[in-house]
């Protein structure tokens, strides 16, 4: 089976810097790493309460500015031991990947994913640490 729990959620931000500041002064996160993506245009931070287990908020700065007033949740991910048995597992039910990400990606921490589209087009990003 492909999960183990929810690993994180994206959600997409105008400014990275003020968002990590009103998280982590108000709401009380900590920031647990910080980096941009390998497409050289996102921005990234991942931010939880300092359990090395949690779930946590993935900040997206350079997705897309043009959010409604309510912010907007890009996706969730799910947690797996072994992407490329995972990718191989749903690609054989024929799901649907989501353009541009139908391929297995390395992060710079060595994080690995790929996305599909749930039946409401919703993004499940999974994530491979």
């Amino acid at each position: 089976m492909a999960g183990h729990r929810i690993d994180h959620v994206g959600v997409v931000v105008k400014d990275l810097e003020t968002t990590i500041r009103f998280y982590t002064d108000i709401v009380g996160f900590t920031v647990k790493s910080q980096f941009t993506h390998t497409n050289g245009v996102l921005q990234l931070a991942f931010l939880g309460f300092g359990n090395g287990d949690e779930s946590e908020i993935e900040l997206i700065q350079g997705y897309n500015d043009n959010l409604p007033t309510e912010g907007k949740v890009h996706h969730f991910a799910v947690t797996v031991d072994d992407v490329e048995a995972e990718y191989e597992r749903v690609k054989r039910l024929n799901a649907t990947f989501v353009p541009g990400f139908d391929t297995i990606t390395t992060l710079p921490n060595g994080h690995r994913y790929f996305f599909i589209y749930g039946p409401e087009n919703e993004w499940i990003e999974f994530f491979q640490r």
